[in-house]
């Protein structure tokens, strides 16, 4: 009952601002993976604060997760997002027993713009609070789904001085000859983020591995505009 009142909470705020001119722009950009209502995310974000607020508040971890599959599951691009942010939002609640639907997130309603939210914001965070999560998350770099892998990638992007180099080394040379632009992209963003803290490092990692034009252009960006 409280996902079904809450979900119904978000959707009376979300659909009395659809805008079907700026809804079909917005697919558009998005190579029309998703259908949206046509909100932009500040206007979003105003809507549904005090919902996620209390929402955050007020529940336990069982809860939030129930909520953001119900948010999951609705067809619109937007609930997607108030999904994510919920789940940042009420981060702290959220344990080694959120993993499974983390990555039913993950794997459903996949594009870059959710992923990449999902894997630096949560997955990222969840498994710096958690280190057990860590040998779980080990799986990823190999798993058949593209996202998982790129999640595994690119998970660690705001560790700076903490950032374990023997997994993020490892999940980026296993998937190095992957021809998947989201990998490679992830690749090279992840090399180039943590070069920001060991330029050296990456340096090294980048001579000694196969790595695909894009992921060695994007990895050594960082050096370059040092120079």
């Amino acid at each position: 009952m409280t996902t079904l009142r809450d979900l119904a909470k978000y959707q009376h705020q979300l659909n009395r601002a659809a805008n079907p001119i700026r809804a079909a722009g917005m697919s558009a950009y998005m190579r029309h993976q998703f259908s949206f209502i046509g909100i932009p995310t500040p206007v979003r974000r105003k809507l549904i604060q005090a919902i996620e607020i209390s929402a955050a508040q007020q529940y336990g971890e069982s809860d939030l997760l129930q909520l953001a599959q119900a948010l999951w599951q609705q067809p619109e691009r937007e609930y997607h997002y108030c999904a994510i942010e919920l789940l940042i939002r009420s981060q702290a609640k959220l344990s080694l027993a959120a993993l499974p639907i983390i990555e039913q997130l993950i794997c459903t309603q996949s594009w870059w713009d959710s992923v990449d939210t999902l894997a630096s914001k949560v997955v990222g965070q969840l498994a710096r609070r958690e280190p057990a999560l860590l040998t779980q998350l080990d799986q990823w770099p190999s798993s058949p789904n593209l996202w998982l892998r790129r999640t595994a990638i690119i998970y660690q992007l705001s560790w700076k001085a903490n950032t374990d180099t023997v997994r993020l080394f490892h999940a980026c040379r296993v998937n190095a000859a992957d021809t998947d632009f989201f990998i490679r992209k992830a690749i090279g963003w992840a090399l180039r983020q943590y070069a920001r803290t060991d330029l050296l490092a990456v340096q090294q990692f980048v001579a000694q591995t196969a790595l695909s034009p894009l992921s060695r252009r994007e990895a050594l960006k960082q050096h370059l505009q040092s120079i």
